[in-house]
């Protein structure tokens, strides 16, 4: 669609090829509409709609291949190919050096890239094949009794770093008794949090993606699909363009991917049959699909990379738990403060909206503790009274594990696990506001010409309502309060 052109115009893309069933999109409706009309509609063993996209990144790829120690080349079998770093963008604070040249040539490396005239083969990506999942991991060891969202915070935070320094680690969470021990070949739904970044005050509460594909016989998962969720408004200092992107680029790009800022944490769960991940997949790429046309537009707080995820799932039938705002009634007697002490009604706004904003929809380690509670219930209640999803992952789910994925050595201060609420998340930003360390980027504007006439207007923020009210407030309330004081105030004089 030309929307989706427009953003990846200057990126290698690959698309379906004909023939193929594409997610399609309904106009005149909302995002989420859209997506539970068409639930309704699709017969429950339908098969994949193909991504509208996935953004490649660059057009070939040289597998189990090694880096030389001087970082100037891989060797593939009998060759060698002499390599060249794609670009660092300006904006990216931190970039490939000699301690990532000495993480990636003590192990196998897959690289996406560009061969170029002259022999070389320019580096857009570099995966480490040791971050696999050969086989069924050993147990977690999860405390026996404990609250499921307490024990997946554990192992976020089961070293100071948040498992930034540390080896890959995969583990078992749970296997349904009976189930295929061989898991080559088997289709996973996955949920990854990234953690917090260590030089960014921004991105202390993580990001979050749904993420898609089957066990390889090797245990790659660099091939697996990860939906992620970014602003489309501004250009990112990364490099990042919201779509379906393989793990591989999504976590090791040179300039965009996560493990060079930040480690990360994925629940996979491994499937008996694959209509979930499917339901879900074609779902999102309808979601992508309104997206890029501007019909679901990002915003931080009600609409952002977890809250998106989280309301397709829920959306598909799966009633995920909420945690309820941070709180309300901070967000009503916050909202004056903030006007007068900023001098904007806008950022008043915005954090109305934050602390009204249910928890699982804007902190990623928050809907990561609620799925992984969610679908422990859902297999051990066989999703009795659920919807669609819920009821197939309740049936289809033969194991979960959980991943650690470390953070890659670079220039990059290292990371964290990232905070679970809206306090913790204030009590890592710097209370003096010279200190805090932001990443100023320009605007994207979309082309006006690409805005179609078709567009609902999205829903008003709850923001908007407290604005009207505190309006009335100060324009009718506080001058009637005035009156009556003075009313008062002469009365006494005169007595």
């Amino acid at each position: 669609m030309p929307a989706a052109r427009w953003y990846f115009q200057h990126e290698a893309i690959a698309v379906p090829q004909s023939g193929h069933p594409v997610a399609d999109f309904e106009r005149g409706v909302l995002a989420f509409d859209d997506i539970r009309h068409w639930r309704a509609a699709r017969a429950a063993d339908a098969a994949l709609d193909y991504p509208p996209l996935v953004w490649v990144a660059a057009p070939e790829v040289i597998r189990n291949a090694r880096l030389t120690g001087d970082g100037g080349t891989l060797t593939f079998g009998s060759m060698q190919i002499p390599i060249e770093l794609t670009p660092k963008i300006p904006l990216n604070r931190s970039y490939f050096d000699a301690t990532s040249v000495r993480f990636f040539a003590s192990r196998g490396v897959d690289a996406r890239g560009t061969s170029r005239e002259d022999g070389k083969f320019v580096v857009r990506t570099l995966w480490p094949r040791d971050f696999a999942m050969a086989q069924a991991p050993g147990p977690a060891h999860l405390p026996q009794g404990e609250n499921p969202a307490l024990a997946v915070r554990a192992l976020m935070r089961d070293t100071p770093d948040g498992g930034a320094r540390e080896a890959f680690d995969a583990r078992m969470l749970w296997r349904r008794e009976g189930s295929d021990p061989a898991w080559r070949g088997k289709t996973v739904l996955a949920f990854i949090v990234n953690g917090a970044q260590g030089d960014d005050d921004e991105a202390h509460g993580g990001h979050f993606a749904i993420v898609t594909g089957k066990v390889s016989g090797d245990g790659n998962i660099g091939d697996w699909l990860v939906n992620n969720f970014y602003t489309l408004d501004s250009e990112s200092e990364k490099g990042i363009i919201a779509g379906p992107v393989p793990l591989d680029n999504y976590l090791a790009d040179l300039n965009s991917g996560q493990s060079y800022y930040r480690p990360s944490y994925m629940l996979v769960a491994v499937l008996a049959q694959e209509r979930a991940a499917a339901l879900v997949q074609s779902a999102l790429g309808r979601v992508y699909n309104q997206f890029y046309r501007h019909q679901l537009a990002y915003y931080h707080p009600t609409a952002n990379c977890a809250s998106i995820s989280i309301d397709t799932l829920r959306a598909l039938g799966w009633s995920i738990p909420t945690r309820g705002a941070t709180s309300r009634t901070l967000a009503w007697l916050g909202f004056p403060f903030i006007a007068f002490k900023e001098r904007s009604i806008a950022k008043a706004k915005l954090a109305f909206d934050y602390l009204e904003a249910d928890q699982t929809r804007l902190m990623p380690a928050a809907a990561l503790e609620e799925l992984f509670g969610s679908v422990l219930a859902l297999v051990e209640s066989g999703g009795r009274d659920d919807g669609e999803l819920a009821q197939m992952m309740a049936r289809d789910v033969d194991a979960l594990t959980w991943l650690r994925i470390p953070q890659i050595p670079s220039s990059r201060a290292f990371g964290s696990a990232p905070a679970v609420t809206t306090w913790e998340y204030r009590s890592r930003v710097p209370t003096d506001p010279a200190m805090v360390q932001i990443v100023p980027v320009p605007p994207r504007m979309f082309p006006d010409e690409l805005r179609e006439r078709d567009l609902v207007p999205e829903p008003r923020h709850p923001s908007d309502f407290a604005a009207t009210v505190w309006g009335i407030v100060s324009v009718i309330g506080i001058p009637l309060m005035l009156v009556a004081f003075l009313r008062r105030w002469r009365r006494r004089r005169s007595g």
